[in-house]
């Protein structure tokens, strides 16, 4: 599996960087060719469902993702969020953790890729398209206006 790691300093308060980061939603807007959808009812915890709907042409796949660990940020303590991919054609996880910090908060977005129909010889490559993806994400959410 591919492992991506995203570091991001913001000046957001942790609280605002949380609730950013995890409007799922928004994330499609950021994600070329991708809508994203909560299939279950908010607020989000364990238990929600998120799709991340992929289309470039006739490549059509779901990435079918479950809150599987909850935690949003709070006083000093980091929030931390865990979804486990579900779908049949991307395996893994992705982990989110928003740490308050001097002048705003600290992000770490770290995920793990197993695309069904691609070969671990492409894991160098499945590893950079997700850091320049994952990477637009974060810093395009955390830059959104309030």
């Amino acid at each position: 599996m591919a492992l991506v790691r995203i570091e991001r300093p913001s000046p957001l308060p942790a609280e605002e960087a949380w609730r950013r980061l995890t409007a799922w939603e928004r994330h499609g807007a950021l994600v070329p060719f991708t809508t994203v959808t909560v299939r279950t009812a908010p607020p989000t915890g364990v238990g929600t469902v998120v799709v991340a709907h992929t289309r470039l042409g006739r490549l059509r796949f779901d990435d079918l993702m479950e809150v599987v660990a909850w935690q949003p940020p709070e006083g000093d303590r980091p929030g931390r969020c865990r979804l486990e991919k579900r779908g049949t054609q991307v395996r893994g996880w992705a982990a989110l953790e928003v740490s308050p910090s001097p002048g705003g908060s600290s992000v770490l977005w770290l995920e793990e890729i197993r695309p069904r129909w691609l070969p671990r010889g492409f894991d160098p490559l499945t590893r950079a398209a997700g850091q320049a993806v994952f990477g637009r994400v974060v810093t395009g959410l955390l830059g959104e206006p309030p």
